[in-house]
């Protein structure tokens, strides 16, 4: 990161205000939404919208579009920033790591299991919401793999242009690929209608890794 791109993101949180809707933010299990946020700090709504601008321009929260299966204007929600995780006294995505692999070791199961069990975990909250591989690729996007879409007939493909954990990846490629392969197929089973055909890894610091999905012939005719 350089000079500038700190320099933004301390004036950002050096607000009290705004620290305050950042700290929430981090801290919840969710996306928050800006009612629950205006109710927090009890400001009024275009306040609370201005700063959560600044902190969505310094790159340390991203704003998404709601997805529901209720009647209703979907809501605007707010999450940490995948690549400000460990920055700023957040838990950064190598605790995530580091868990997940404690919890191999312990019960003795390979880090692709583990992953599996984590990605099945993610996309059951997401079943029957929407389509499966936007949902996909909201997950990656929120783990921090920077993805690439494009698809042909059944076919999907993501070109992911970030490794979150490039370092440990570099050094022990197996494990940490093998573990993004299992999350990646345990997200397609709790979603429905994908199936994971292949992860093609490439060198983590240069990224580029290739997942390749197939959409159910059912759910591509849908």
């Amino acid at each position: 990161m350089d000079t500038e791109d700190i320099q933004r993101e301390a004036r950002a949180v050096g607000d009290p205000t705004r620290y305050r809707l950042f700290r929430y933010i981090v801290d919840s299990d969710r996306p928050v939404g800006v009612a629950e946020l205006t109710a927090y700090v009890q400001l009024n709504h275009n306040a609370v919208r201005q700063h959560l601008a600044v902190l969505k321009e310094a790159e340390l929260v991203v704003e998404e579009v709601e997805i529901r299966d209720t009647p209703g204007r979907p809501r605007l929600l707010y999450r940490l920033h995948p690549e400000a995780a460990g920055k700023w006294e957040t838990s950064g995505p190598y605790a995530w790591l580091a868990g997940l692999l404690s919890e191999a070791v312990k019960h003795k199961r390979s880090s692709r299991e583990v992953g599996t069990q984590d990605g099945l975990r993610r996309g059951l909250e997401y079943s029957g919401i929407g389509d499966s591989v936007d949902a996909m690729e909201q997950e990656l996007i929120r783990s921090g793999f920077r993805p690439t879409r494009s698809e042909r007939g059944r076919q999907v493909d993501f070109v992911l242009g970030r490794c979150p954990f490039a370092e440990v990846a570099a050094g022990n490629p197996d494990t940490v690929c093998q573990l993004h392969l299992g999350l990646a197929e345990g997200l397609a089973e709790g979603l429905g209608g994908l199936t994971v055909d292949r992860l093609t890894a490439k060198d983590p610091h240069r990224a580029g890794c290739r997942l390749v999905l197939k959409r159910d012939p059912v759910a591509a005719q849908a």
